[in-house]
C-alpha cells in the first residue's frame, strides 16, 4: 500500500474516533471527495481538540493557535510544527499531533483553501480563549459561532465548488455552520456550565437558544436549494437532519437522540 493510500485509511479512522456525527456522511462520498472533506475535517479537529482541552491554560491555547495560524499561512512545516507541541505532546490527542499528516492528503488544487480557513479559525479561537469565551451579547455568540462552525460552512462551500462548479451563498453556509453548533451549546449547557463556562448572552433563556439554533437551520435549509449534486446533497442532508432531531428531542426532555434514531435518519435520507 503506497503512502498515500495508507494515510488516507488512517484519516478515515480518525474520523470514525473523533466524530460519530461527520463520519457516517464523509464515508458516503465519492473517493476524491471523501479524501478532501475528509482531510478538512481533521485539519479543523486538531486545532478545536487545543481549544477545547480542560488541562491546557488560556495563554497555552492562544499561543498555540496563533502560532499554528501562521504556519498554516504558507508551506507547513510540519518539523516546526511537532517543535511547537513538543511540551505538549503527551496530553494532545493524535488528531492534533498530526496535523500535518491530514494537509499532505488534501489535494494539491484545494488544500490553500481548507489552509486558510482552518488558520482563521485558529486565531479566531485564540481571541475566544483570550476573552475567556465570555459571550455577552448576540454578536459574540454570532462571532464566536462564526470561528468555530461557520468556517466549516465556507470551508465546504470552497471544495464544493472546486469540486464540480457548485456555487452556494457563503452566509447561508456559516448559518449551516452555526446552526449544527448552536445545537451542541443547547445539548451541553449543563455540562459547560459545571466546568464554568457559558456559551449563551446575557438576558437569553434557552428558548432563546432555541430560537437562535431554529433561525440558523434554517439558514441551513436555504443553503441546500443551492446543491444539485446527489453525493454533495447527502452529505449536507444528514448532519442537518440529526441537528433538527436532536432539537426535537431536546424540547421533549431528553439529552441527545438514540443510535437507533441516528440510524433510521441516515437510511430515510440514503433511500430518499
Amino acid at each position: 500500500m503506497s503512502e498515500s493510500r495508507k494515510l488516507q485509511k488512517e484519516a478515515m479512522h480518525m474520523l470514525k474516533l473523533t466524530s460519530r456525527t461527520f463520519y457516517i456522511p464523509i464515508s458516503l462520498l465519492k473517493p476524491n471527495l471523501k479524501k478532501t472533506v475528509a482531510s478538512a475535517y481533521l485539519c479543523m479537529r486538531a486545532i478545536d481538540e487545543i481549544e477545547d482541552h480542560e488541562e491546557l491554560d488560556s495563554e497555552t491555547k492562544q499561543r498555540l493557535l496563533r502560532s499554528t495560524s501562521e504556519l498554516l499561512k504558507s508551506d507547513f512545516d510540519q518539523k516546526a510544527y511537532r517543535e511547537l507541541l513538543k511540551a505538549y505532546e503527551s496530553l494532545l490527542p493524535e488528531v492534533t499531533l498530526r496535523l500535518g499528516d491530514w494537509i499532505s492528503i488534501c489535494p494539491p488544487d484545494i488544500v490553500e483553501e481548507v489552509k486558510k480557513s482552518t488558520g482563521i479559525m485558529a486565531d479566531g479561537m485564540a481571541k475566544w480563549a483570550e476573552k475567556d469565551w465570555h459571550i455577552k451579547t448576540k454578536e459574540d455568540l454570532d462571532d464566536y459561532t462564526y470561528y468555530v462552525a461557520g468556517l466549516v460552512g465556507v470551508m465546504l462551500s470552497d471544495i464544493w465548488r472546486w469540486y464540480d462548479g457548485t456555487e452556494t451563498d457563503y452566509e447561508l453556509a456559516i448559518g449551516y455552520g452555526r446552526g449544527l453548533q448552536a445545537v451542541n451549546i443547547l445539548r451541553n449547557q449543563g455540562e459547560d456550565s459545571e466546568r464554568g463556562v457559558n456559551f449563551v448572552p446575557d438576558g437569553w433563556n434557552r428558548d432563546d437558544m432555541f430560537q437562535y439554533t431554529e433561525n440558523n437551520l434554517a439558514k441551513a435549509d436555504e443553503y441546500m436549494k443551492d446543491i444539485h449534486t446527489r453525493n454533495i446533497q447527502l452529505f449536507c442532508q444528514i448532519p442537518l437532519a440529526l441537528a433538527k432531531r436532536t432539537v426535537k428531542a431536546l424540547k421533549e426532555g431528553r439529552e441527545k437522540i438514540s443510535r437507533n434514531e441516528v440510524e433510521t435518519i441516515v437510511e430515510d435520507i440514503r433511500n430518499d
